[in-house]
This record gives C-alpha cells, structure tokens and sequence, in this order.
C-alpha cells in the first residue's frame, strides 16, 4: 500500500512538471488575455459593430503573448446560428508585434496594419458583424498565437486556417459578447 503511494505522488509530480512546461499553459508575462473596449465577457455587443449598425468590426486589444509568437490568427464565429457554426470572421498572418486591432479594420484582402483576411460565411473578405435571425446570440472571439506564419492566400476558409494552424498554436484567449434582435 505504501508502494502505491508513492507510485502515486510520484505520478503527480511528474504530471505537474510535464503540464508546467507546454507552451500552451501560461504564456510570458502570464495568461493571454483578449479584451475590448466596446463590450466586456459575456455582455451584449453594441448595435455598431452589427448588421443593424455600421457592421464595422470591435476594438480589440490582447495582452500577454508567449514568446516565440510569430504571427496570430484571430476568428469571430456564432455556434448558436440555426444552421451550425456561421463563420463572421477570419484573419491570420496578423504580425506579431501587434497587441490591437482598431475598430473598423478595412474589408481588404490585407489590411494597412499587416496580415491577411479570409472569407466568412457570408461569402465576403473580412468581418462581418452579428446579425442573428432572432434570439441572442454568442459571438466568440477566439485569438491563437502562433510560432510560424501561415502563408495562405487570402480568402482562406476558417476550415484552411485551421488545418494550417494544427501543432503551431502556442497560445489562446478568447472573448464572447452577445448580440439580440
């Protein structure tokens, strides 16, 4: 019985160093953290940044990078549509040194401010905002840090993005706002 005790304590002791170590657990300087300052974690979406607004995309400003970032990709979608996960927004090869994102950043293949942007599921380049057919919905903002650039050509797919990103995601955070109508 002692002998499985220590077998035991051993094994948590090793999970715990092992755990410690992926990249993936903290990063430098402490968790990523994705925030904006037009809405916070679980609260309602303003109107602006929707269909029944400007339909411009949020403000949004991470912290905390793991090193050996090389490029972030950042996708906006909706599990809550009728007809499955509706994609509002795909965009990757962001640079590194970035840590925000302006509000309204432009619909263009490649944005002034570096990287490249995908097509959302409203078959369109760039963001495209809440715009439920009825009920609320959650958007969630979901930023990945990776070691490499992706290379894709613009226009890529959320389904391409992820496949190019697999084994090079170092780091993640992610917001959610809500959006009614």
């Amino acid at each position: 019985m002692k002998n499985k005790s220590y077998l035991f304590m051993g094994l948590i002791v090793f999970f715990t160093i092992i755990f410690s170590f992926l990249p993936f657990a903290a990063a430098e300087g402490g968790t990523m953290e994705l925030t904006s300052s037009a809405f916070s974690e679980g609260r309602m979406i303003p109107g602006k940044y929707t269909c029944d607004g400007s339909d411009v995309s949020p403000p949004l400003n991470w912290k905390a990078a793991p090193t050996g970032t090389k490029s972030y990709v950042l996708i906006c979608d909706d599990p809550d549509a009728p007809v499955g996960t509706w994609v509002h927004w795909v965009y990757y090869d962001i640079p590194a040194e970035t840590e925000s994102l302006p509000e309204n950043v432009a619909t263009d293949e490649q944005p002034a401010h570096g990287g490249t942007q995908g097509i959302n599921d409203f078959r369109k380049i760039g963001y495209g905002g809440p715009c439920p057919p009825g009920g609320t919905h959650r958007y969630y903002f979901k930023l990945f840090a990776l070691d490499t650039l992706l290379d894709l050509s613009s226009g890529a797919t959320k389904k391409q993005v992820l496949k190019a990103m697999e084994n090079h995601i170092i780091g993640q955070a992610q917001l959610m706002g809500k959006y009614r109508r």
